[in-house]
């Protein structure tokens, strides 16, 4: 039940604020090349976002010549990853420091989420850059919009829109390993439908994924995506979009080379109705969304089952949010939300005895309110709430306020904002062979402060300081060997016992610095990021205590330089990763790298573009996961057009 101090003082705050917007100046008029971000689940001018962002438009993802998405995003700053072995192997995406799991994607207004996996996230591994027109990176806790897992960051990825009334792309590209990736699009648009469909392959014979094996682990994924706009009427429109993925990956054991793989279908559906009302000031949009996976493991070498896992999770979203304006000064953003979790999991064994999918639910029920006003030109200062009430832990709030300040229509911009942010404990981790299921949600509280400043169209550069506290932590506790065992040693309703379980265990405490700049000099160009992040274990009295969390560079860099000229673009990048843990109870360390690219595009002819690149040029040898390769040198080619 929602508390009535709670609501009483939401009911305050946007009262107040709204009684000042008479007094409140004007905002100005969004100046003409305005870079507007939509992660905020409505567009906002970039340099009204009190939080940072990193936006990649068509032409940055193009230039990267990359697959996957978490490829792009490790160009970005604050942005770390670690992989066992090469593509589609177990991928995690960190944001700052923080957990797998507690970043939130997004593509086309659809929250991905497997409940069946181990944190509750998404499987960034199988994410390609596919049909991708922009990709922003909201850095920092998001809980008030993005509700649970939104302790890192969100990352919102958004597909080509039809602007002709019929239009194309294709791409293709073939290199090292055997590899073959290949996507097409077609589209239109007309006075009654916007639409756009696409599809993309990729294969490739890959490397073994543990550095002592001799046999390769290949990977194969295919995907599809869909949207249509309907404007049903001046002020009324229905969305439907649809993206799905199938996915095949080899893999290793902990041993070494193994025959094992495993399969994974994921499918995302939308259907929105977007409606205006009072003159467009009140824009409305009620939502359905439904996400599902179904992920099976096999190990050929059994000799009577052969499937070692068999999982399937279902998230089902209920969704209003409106957005109302009261002029130029003032706008709220608030709406409603109902989640529904269903995950199904089992571990065969090299039986023939039948075994049981069994089935658990969460579901959690939310409201959130967002107000951002302007008082002083150039000034813009934001606050929220939210509230979540989930079936299992009961209630939960968190809120943020910030404040982003430029005199001179983006030139300068000056950022700060403290935010809250919190993750439900997953499914897995509560009703798996190694839950608990009265597990509490993560929590975590952070600040930044940063500025930007711009010098015409020759340099830009930005400096954020940022400090994050994480508590309740869900780690997996190991149980003492030993006859006697206690209760939460066996698993729930039997009298098996079991190795470990998942519990709240851990504090984590965050700070670092974010540099980046871009520079054009006539045809040079550069750019650049680094980020130092001290992300470090408070758990009181752990052995741990004061160390840098595990896969956590505290040292991370991108740079790139080249030319561009009469449709030639070719450049230098190279990309730093300091040392890290192998994870958090071993003392294992994994050496710093650097890795050099080379790229190089040519535009032929009007829409149709040569592309070449050589990745790891100096073939350097490292791990991100202790045991297991990456890629080393690589070599491809392609061509992309548009008509």
């Amino acid at each position: 039940m929602f508390k009535s101090t709670y609501l009483a003082g939401v009911s305050a705050l946007v009262s107040s604020l709204v009684l000042l917007a008479p007094a409140c100046a004007h905002a100005d008029e969004s100046p003409p090349g305005t870079i507007y971000v939509t992660a905020l689940r409505t567009p906002v001018a970039a340099e009204r976002v009190s939080s940072s962002i990193t936006v990649l438009d068509e032409e940055a993802i193009e230039e990267a010549q990359t697959f996957s998405v978490t490829d792009i995003l490790l160009r970005t700053p604050g942005v770390s990853i670690s992989r066992n072995g090469g593509y589609g192997t177990s991928t995690s995406l960190r944001i700052r420091g923080a957990d797998d799991g507690t970043t939130v994607m997004v593509i086309d207004g659809m929250r991905l989420s497997d409940p069946s996996s181990t944190a509750g996230g998404v499987n960034v591994s199988n994410l390609f850059l596919d049909d991708a027109e922009r990709i922003e990176i909201l850095r920092g806790p998001q809980s008030i919009l993005w509700g649970s897992n939104a302790i890192g960051g969100v990352v919102n990825v958004t597909t080509r829109k039809a602007s002709e009334p019929l239009e194309g792309s294709f791409a293709a590209e073939a290199g090292s390993n055997q590899t073959v990736s290949a996507r097409a699009g077609v589209g239109g648009t007309s006075d009654f439908v916007d639409w756009r469909v696409a599809g993309s392959t990729f294969r490739t014979d890959g490397i073994s994924a543990r550095s002592s094996g001799t046999e390769d682990d290949g990977y194969r994924r295919t995907s599809a995506s869909g949207s249509a706009r309907f404007k049903l009427a001046h002020d009324v429109s229905l969305d439907l979009r649809g993206y799905w993925s199938d996915a095949r990956s080899e893999f290793d054991g902990s041993l070494g080379d193994t025959y094992a793989f495993g399969t994974t279908q994921e499918w995302s559906g939308y259907a929105g109705l977007n409606f205006d009302l009072f003159d467009g000031r009140l824009v409305n949009r009620l939502a359905v969304t439904q996400t599902t996976s179904d992920r099976e493991n096999f190990d050929p070498e059994r000799d009577i089952r052969q499937i070692t896992f068999d999982a399937h999770g279902r998230l089902r979203r209920f969704e209003y949010q409106g957005t109302f304006t009261l002029n130029e000064a003032v706008q709220v953003l608030f709406g409603a939300e109902r989640e529904e979790q269903r995950m199904t999991t089992a571990s065969p064994g090299n039986n023939l005895v039948p075994y049981e999918l069994t089935r658990h639910a969460v579901d959690t029920d939310s409201l959130y309110g967002q107000l951002r006003v302007t008082p002083l030109d150039g000034l813009t200062l934001d606050g929220g709430v939210r509230y979540d009430h989930q079936s299992r832990f009961g209630g939960n709030t968190v809120a943020s306020a910030g404040a982003a300040y430029s005199p001179n229509d983006g030139v300068t911009v000056v950022r700060a904002n403290y935010s809250e942010g919190y993750k439900a404990p997953s499914l897995y981790q509560m009703f798996s062979a190694y839950g608990v299921a009265d597990l509490k949600p993560e929590q975590a509280k952070g600040w930044e402060v940063g500025i930007e400043q711009g010098l015409g169209d020759i340099l830009r550069a930005s400096a954020t300081w940022f400090e994050r506290r994480t508590t309740n932590l869900i780690n997996f506790a190991y149980c003492p060997s030993g006859a006697d065992q206690p209760e939460v040693c066996y698993i729930p309703g039997t009298d098996t016992t079991r190795f470990g379980y998942y519990a709240n265990v851990d504090k984590a405490q965050a700070k670092g610095l974010e540099l980046a700049a871009t520079a054009r000099l006539g045809i040079f160009f550069a750019n650049g990021n680094y980020t130092w992040t001290q992300a470090e274990d408070r758990t009181p009295e752990a052995s741990t205590y004061g160390r840098q969390l595990a896969r956590v560079p505290r040292h991370t860099a991108n740079v790139e330089g080249g030319v561009d000229v009469a449709g030639l673009r070719a450049s230098v990048a190279a990309r730093y990763s300091g040392k890290t843990f192998t994870s958090s109870s071993s003392s294992t360390v994994l050496d710093d790298y650097w890795l050099v690219d080379l790229r190089a595009q040519m535009e032929v002819m009007p829409g149709l573009t040569l592309q070449a690149r050589v990745e790891n040029v100096g073939n350097e040898r490292y791990e991100t996961a202790s045991g297991y390769g990456m890629l080393g040198r690589t070599v491809y080619a392609g061509i992309r057009s548009r008509f």
